[in-house]
C-alpha cells in the first residue's frame, strides 16, 4: 500500500513540475515583445553596394552595453550573408525576422558587419576598408517602449550614399555607416513612376529641411518609410532621357500608408533647331 501512495505522490508531483515549467514559460513569454526587424536603403550613386550583414543585437533599457550577455542577438540565417543594398528598395526589405525582446525598452540596436564588403563600378569591384571601431557592430539609439504581447516592426534605413566615402587621393573607399531606425508608429508614401523606361529613377520626400529618398524598382514602384505626419514634396529625378518632376502637396498620417496616382513622366524635349 504504501508503494502505491508513494508512486502517486512521485506522479502528482511530476506534474505539478511540468505545469509550474509550462506556467513559467507562458509567463515569460506574456512578459516579451515580438519584434520584427528589416533593412532597407536609401540611394547611392553607383551600380551595386554590397555589405556583409551578420546580424541584429538589442540592448534592454538598464543593461550595460559592456556586458556581452545582455546583448539580445537576431542572426542572419542564410548561408551567403552579403546583401546589394540597392536592391532593397520599394516593397523590397531585407526581412531579419523574428525576435523576443523583454517588454520596456531598447537602448540600443547593434548592426553587426563582416570584413567583404565592396562597391562595383562597372566590372570594377571597389573593396571598402571597415574601420577597427566597427568591428564591434554599429550602434543605434531608439530608446523605443515595448509592451508585453505586443508585436513591432523596426526597420533600419541604410543610408549607401553618406557611407561610402573617398580616402583622399589614395583611391580608396572607406565604409563608414550612416543608419537610422525607423519605428513602426510612422507614415509611409507608397507610389509608382511611368514610364519604366526612365529607370533608374529616384524619388525624395521632402518636408522643411528633411529628406528622405529611394529609388524605383523594375515596376516603377517606390516606398518611402518612416516619415512623420505633414505635407511632403516628392522630387522625382529620372534618367537623361526624361524631365525631372516635383509633385506638391502629398499628405501623410502617422500609420497611413499614403498612395498618390502613379506619377508620369515626360521625355526631354530637344531642340532641334539650334
Amino acid at each position: 500500500m504504501k508503494k502505491h501512495i508513494y508512486s502517486i505522490s512521485a506522479m502528482l508531483a511530476t506534474v505539478f513540475f511540468l505545469v509550474s515549467c509550462d506556467d513559467e514559460d507562458d509567463m515569460q513569454s506574456s512578459a516579451n515583445a515580438k519584434v520584427n526587424v528589416y533593412l532597407i536603403d536609401a540611394p547611392a550613386a553607383y551600380d551595386e553596394v554590397w555589405v556583409e550583414v551578420l546580424g541584429v543585437e538589442f540592448l534592454p533599457k538598464g543593461e550595460s552595453e559592456e556586458n556581452g550577455s545582455a546583448w539580445i542577438t537576431l542572426g542572419h540565417e542564410g548561408e551567403d550573408k552579403k546583401l546589394n543594398l540597392l536592391s532593397l528598395v520599394a516593397d523590397n526589405p531585407f526581412y531579419f525576422g523574428e525576435i523576443e525582446v523583454p517588454a520596456g525598452e531598447i537602448s540600443q540596436i547593434r548592426l553587426l558587419l563582416g570584413d567583404d564588403n565592396y562597391i562595383m563600378d562597372g566590372e570594377q569591384r571597389i573593396d571598402l576598408t571597415t574601420p577597427s571601431a566597427q568591428q564591434s557592430g554599429l550602434k543605434l539609439k531608439i530608446d523605443k517602449p515595448l509592451e508585453a504581447g505586443i508585436s513591432y516592426d523596426l526597420v533600419i534605413d541604410f543610408d549607401a550614399s553618406k557611407s561610402i566615402v573617398k580616402a583622399g587621393n589614395s583611391g580608396n573607399y572607406i565604409l563608414k555607416p550612416v543608419l537610422r531606425v525607423i519605428a513602426e508608429a510612422s507614415a509611409t508614401i507608397e507610389g509608382t513612376v511611368l514610364p519604366l523606361e526612365a529607370f533608374p529613377v529616384q524619388v525624395s520626400a521632402i518636408i522643411d529641411e528633411d529628406t528622405v529618398g529611394t529609388f524605383t524598382d523594375e515596376n516603377g514602384m517606390f516606398m518611402i518609410r518612416g516619415l512623420k505626419t505633414g505635407s511632403y514634396s516628392l522630387l522625382v529625378e529620372p534618367n537623361e532621357l526624361y524631365q525631372v518632376k516635383k509633385i506638391e502637396g502629398v499628405e501623410t498620417t502617422i500609420g497611413v500608408v499614403t498612395k498618390p496616382e502613379p506619377i508620369q513622366l515626360d521625355l526631354v524635349v530637344i531642340d532641334t533647331e539650334n
